[in-house]
Protein backbone atom coordinates (compact mmCIF):
# COMPACT_ATOMS: atom_id res chain seq x y z
CA UNK A 1 0.00 0.00 0.00
CA UNK A 2 0.97 3.68 -0.56
CA UNK A 3 1.53 5.56 2.65
CA UNK A 4 1.43 9.46 3.20
CA UNK A 5 1.29 11.20 6.54
CA UNK A 6 -1.67 13.46 7.44
CA UNK A 7 -1.86 16.12 9.94
CA UNK A 8 -4.22 13.47 11.71
CA UNK A 9 -3.25 10.21 11.40
CA UNK A 10 -2.14 8.70 7.40
CA UNK A 11 -3.68 8.48 3.92
CA UNK A 12 -3.73 5.27 2.30
CA UNK A 13 -4.16 4.19 -1.54
CA UNK A 14 -4.61 0.31 -1.87
CA UNK A 15 -2.26 -0.88 -4.40
CA UNK A 16 -5.05 -2.34 -6.77
CA UNK A 17 -6.35 1.32 -6.72
CA UNK A 18 -3.48 2.74 -7.81
CA UNK A 19 -3.16 -0.06 -10.51
CA UNK A 20 -6.25 0.81 -11.75
CA UNK A 21 -5.38 4.62 -11.67
CA UNK A 22 -2.45 3.20 -14.04
CA UNK A 23 -5.28 1.83 -16.44
CA UNK A 24 -7.27 4.96 -16.14
CA UNK A 25 -4.07 6.73 -17.84
CA UNK A 26 -3.36 3.92 -20.37
CA UNK A 27 -7.50 4.12 -21.58
CA UNK A 28 -6.45 7.84 -22.43
CA UNK A 29 -3.73 7.05 -24.69
CA UNK A 30 -3.72 8.58 -27.85
CA UNK A 31 -5.70 5.68 -30.29
CA UNK A 32 -3.42 5.88 -33.37
CA UNK A 33 -0.42 5.16 -30.81
CA UNK A 34 -1.62 2.94 -29.05
CA UNK A 35 -0.06 -0.83 -28.21
CA UNK A 36 -0.86 -3.98 -29.72
CA UNK A 37 -3.85 -5.60 -27.81
CA UNK A 38 -4.79 -2.50 -26.09
CA UNK A 39 -7.72 -3.64 -23.60
CA UNK A 40 -5.56 -6.60 -22.76
CA UNK A 41 -2.75 -4.65 -22.48
CA UNK A 42 -5.45 -2.56 -19.84
CA UNK A 43 -6.51 -5.56 -18.25
CA UNK A 44 -2.53 -7.06 -17.56
CA UNK A 45 -2.23 -2.63 -16.07
CA UNK A 46 -5.42 -2.96 -13.86
CA UNK A 47 -4.41 -6.28 -12.47
CA UNK A 48 -0.34 -6.28 -12.16
CA UNK A 49 -0.71 -5.93 -8.20
CA UNK A 50 -3.43 -8.49 -7.77
CA UNK A 51 -0.60 -10.27 -5.34
CA UNK A 52 -0.35 -7.30 -2.59
CA UNK A 53 -2.65 -8.57 0.23
CA UNK A 54 -2.65 -5.69 2.27
CA UNK A 55 -5.97 -7.44 4.52
CA UNK A 56 -3.86 -10.42 5.01
CA UNK A 57 -0.92 -9.57 5.55
CA UNK A 58 2.04 -7.76 8.03
CA UNK A 59 1.05 -4.15 7.07
CA UNK A 60 3.25 -2.45 10.41
CA UNK A 61 6.52 -0.96 11.01
CA UNK A 62 8.29 -1.97 14.01
CA UNK A 63 6.72 1.81 15.38
CA UNK A 64 3.67 0.81 14.75
CA UNK A 65 2.79 2.97 11.70
CA UNK A 66 1.35 1.63 8.25
CA UNK A 67 4.04 0.38 6.16
CA UNK A 68 4.38 2.02 2.70
CA UNK A 69 5.58 -0.64 0.19
CA UNK A 70 8.90 1.04 -0.55
CA UNK A 71 9.77 -0.40 2.97
CA UNK A 72 9.29 -3.86 2.00
CA UNK A 73 12.86 -5.81 2.64
CA UNK A 74 14.46 -8.69 1.21
CA UNK A 75 13.07 -10.99 3.74
CA UNK A 76 9.75 -9.94 2.57
CA UNK A 77 10.63 -10.43 -1.00
CA UNK A 78 11.79 -14.12 -0.55
CA UNK A 79 9.06 -14.75 1.45
CA UNK A 80 6.69 -13.49 -1.40
CA UNK A 81 8.00 -16.13 -4.04
CA UNK A 82 4.94 -18.42 -3.44
CA UNK A 83 2.87 -15.09 -4.14
CA UNK A 84 4.79 -14.19 -6.77
CA UNK A 85 4.40 -17.41 -8.94
CA UNK A 86 0.64 -17.62 -7.83
CA UNK A 87 0.58 -14.20 -9.70
CA UNK A 88 2.13 -15.53 -12.72
CA UNK A 89 -0.49 -18.38 -12.75
CA UNK A 90 -3.64 -16.51 -11.95
CA UNK A 91 -2.75 -13.91 -14.64
CA UNK A 92 -3.15 -17.10 -17.24
CA UNK A 93 -6.87 -17.09 -16.61
CA UNK A 94 -7.04 -13.84 -18.62
CA UNK A 95 -4.95 -15.10 -21.61
CA UNK A 96 -1.54 -15.39 -22.64
CA UNK A 97 -0.82 -11.71 -23.51
CA UNK A 98 -1.93 -10.73 -20.42
CA UNK A 99 0.02 -13.56 -18.25
CA UNK A 100 3.24 -12.50 -20.94
CA UNK A 101 3.18 -8.54 -19.67
CA UNK A 102 3.01 -9.85 -16.20
CA UNK A 103 5.35 -11.62 -16.50
CA UNK A 104 7.62 -9.54 -17.91
CA UNK A 105 6.59 -7.36 -15.00
CA UNK A 106 7.32 -10.24 -12.53
CA UNK A 107 10.88 -10.51 -13.68
CA UNK A 108 11.56 -6.70 -14.31
CA UNK A 109 10.84 -5.99 -10.62
CA UNK A 110 13.09 -9.32 -9.20
CA UNK A 111 15.72 -9.93 -11.54
CA UNK A 112 17.93 -7.50 -9.37
CA UNK A 113 17.48 -10.09 -6.65
CA UNK A 114 18.57 -13.00 -8.55
CA UNK A 115 20.87 -15.22 -6.36
CA UNK A 116 19.87 -14.11 -3.04
CA UNK A 117 17.42 -17.77 -3.09
CA UNK A 118 17.23 -20.96 -5.09
CA UNK A 119 13.55 -20.30 -5.04
CA UNK A 120 13.61 -17.48 -6.64
CA UNK A 121 16.42 -18.13 -9.23
CA UNK A 122 13.76 -21.07 -10.13
CA UNK A 123 10.41 -19.01 -10.41
CA UNK A 124 12.81 -16.06 -12.80
CA UNK A 125 14.38 -18.85 -15.14
CA UNK A 126 10.16 -20.18 -15.44
CA UNK A 127 9.30 -16.63 -16.34
CA UNK A 128 12.45 -15.92 -18.78
CA UNK A 129 10.85 -19.58 -20.71
CA UNK A 130 7.39 -18.96 -20.35
CA UNK A 131 7.54 -15.52 -22.06
CA UNK A 132 9.88 -17.41 -24.72
CA UNK A 133 7.13 -19.56 -25.51
CA UNK A 134 3.89 -17.92 -25.05
CA UNK A 135 5.46 -15.37 -27.98
CA UNK A 136 6.04 -17.74 -30.20
CA UNK A 137 2.39 -19.05 -29.58
CA UNK A 138 0.95 -16.03 -30.19
CA UNK A 139 3.48 -14.82 -32.86
CA UNK A 140 4.20 -11.93 -32.04
CA UNK A 141 7.55 -10.16 -32.05
CA UNK A 142 9.68 -9.35 -29.18
CA UNK A 143 10.13 -5.55 -30.27
CA UNK A 144 6.37 -5.56 -30.16
CA UNK A 145 5.84 -6.96 -26.93
CA UNK A 146 8.90 -5.01 -25.23
CA UNK A 147 6.58 -1.92 -26.83
CA UNK A 148 3.89 -2.79 -25.17
CA UNK A 149 5.67 -3.30 -21.35
CA UNK A 150 7.21 -0.02 -21.78
CA UNK A 151 3.60 1.14 -22.44
CA UNK A 152 2.28 -0.90 -19.15
CA UNK A 153 5.44 0.78 -17.26
CA UNK A 154 4.63 3.92 -18.11
CA UNK A 155 1.28 3.83 -16.95
CA UNK A 156 2.37 2.62 -13.95
CA UNK A 157 5.26 4.79 -13.06
CA UNK A 158 2.94 8.21 -13.61
CA UNK A 159 0.09 6.52 -11.56
CA UNK A 160 2.89 5.95 -9.01
CA UNK A 161 4.18 9.78 -9.17
CA UNK A 162 0.28 11.04 -9.07
CA UNK A 163 -0.18 8.45 -5.76
CA UNK A 164 2.77 9.48 -3.78
CA UNK A 165 2.34 12.92 -4.71
CA UNK A 166 5.79 13.37 -6.56
CA UNK A 167 4.82 16.25 -8.86
CA UNK A 168 7.42 19.02 -8.39
CA UNK A 169 5.94 22.52 -6.57
CA UNK A 170 7.07 26.06 -8.57
CA UNK A 171 5.64 24.19 -12.50
CA UNK A 172 8.73 22.31 -12.62
CA UNK A 173 8.67 19.24 -14.81
CA UNK A 174 9.56 15.77 -14.04
CA UNK A 175 10.72 12.68 -16.12
CA UNK A 176 7.96 9.71 -16.21
CA UNK A 177 9.87 7.32 -18.17
CA UNK A 178 10.20 6.44 -21.85
CA UNK A 179 6.86 5.44 -23.47
CA UNK A 180 6.19 2.67 -25.86
CA UNK A 181 7.89 4.17 -28.58
CA UNK A 182 11.25 5.19 -26.76
CA UNK A 183 10.22 8.89 -26.51
CA UNK A 184 10.75 10.02 -23.24
CA UNK A 185 7.70 12.54 -21.19
CA UNK A 186 7.64 14.45 -18.76
CA UNK A 187 4.91 15.86 -16.39
CA UNK A 188 4.36 19.24 -14.72
CA UNK A 189 1.32 20.50 -12.13
CA UNK A 190 0.24 24.14 -13.04
CA UNK A 191 -0.39 26.67 -10.68
CA UNK A 192 -4.11 26.54 -11.30
CA UNK A 193 -3.56 22.35 -10.26
CA UNK A 194 -3.75 21.28 -14.09
CA UNK A 195 -1.32 18.82 -15.11
CA UNK A 196 0.13 18.86 -18.10
CA UNK A 197 2.42 16.19 -20.23
CA UNK A 198 5.04 16.68 -22.56
CA UNK A 199 4.99 15.51 -25.24
CA UNK A 200 1.00 15.44 -25.21
CA UNK A 201 0.34 11.46 -25.56
CA UNK A 202 -3.37 11.55 -24.90
CA UNK A 203 -6.42 10.88 -27.41
CA UNK A 204 -8.22 14.19 -25.80
CA UNK A 205 -7.40 17.50 -24.71
CA UNK A 206 -8.45 17.61 -21.24
CA UNK A 207 -9.45 14.48 -18.88
CA UNK A 208 -9.86 13.77 -15.38
CA UNK A 209 -8.76 10.57 -13.38
CA UNK A 210 -9.07 9.64 -9.91
CA UNK A 211 -7.79 7.30 -7.11
CA UNK A 212 -9.60 6.75 -3.86
CA UNK A 213 -7.74 6.85 -0.53
CA UNK A 214 -8.53 5.29 2.99
CA UNK A 215 -8.23 8.59 5.78
CA UNK A 216 -7.03 7.16 8.93
CA UNK A 217 -7.28 9.60 12.20
CA UNK A 218 -4.88 6.60 14.04
CA UNK A 219 -1.13 7.47 14.24
CA UNK A 220 -0.09 4.12 16.15
CA UNK A 221 -1.52 0.59 16.08
CA UNK A 222 -0.51 -2.66 18.03
CA UNK A 223 -1.59 -5.26 14.93
CA UNK A 224 -1.74 -5.34 11.36
CA UNK A 225 -5.38 -7.02 12.18
CA UNK A 226 -5.76 -3.50 13.87
CA UNK A 227 -4.80 -1.70 11.49
CA UNK A 228 -6.44 -3.54 8.57
CA UNK A 229 -9.78 -2.93 10.67
CA UNK A 230 -9.29 0.24 10.83
CA UNK A 231 -9.10 0.56 6.71
CA UNK A 232 -12.29 -0.86 7.12
CA UNK A 233 -13.79 1.36 8.85
CA UNK A 234 -11.94 4.62 7.04
CA UNK A 235 -13.84 7.28 5.53
CA UNK A 236 -13.22 7.54 1.74
CA UNK A 237 -11.94 10.35 -0.02
CA UNK A 238 -11.56 10.72 -4.14
CA UNK A 239 -8.12 12.11 -5.50
CA UNK A 240 -8.48 13.29 -9.14
CA UNK A 241 -6.18 14.81 -11.35
CA UNK A 242 -7.05 17.06 -14.28
CA UNK A 243 -4.86 16.44 -17.60
CA UNK A 244 -4.94 19.28 -20.12
CA UNK A 245 -2.97 19.91 -23.46
CA UNK A 246 -1.64 23.06 -22.87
Amino acid sequence: MIVKATPYGWEVIYHRAHALLAAQLAGQWRRKNAPERLYETLAAISHHDDLEKEWEEDILTEAGAPKDFTLNSDADADAGVEKLAELAKNALYRGRWVALLISMHISRLNEPSRGKSSQLDKLLDEQLQNQQRWRKKLDIKKEEVDAAYAFMQWCDRLSLILCQEELPADERFLEISKGPEGKRYDIMQRSDNLVVVKPWPFQDDKFTVNVEACDISQVKFESSTELAQALQEAPIKVLKWTFVKS
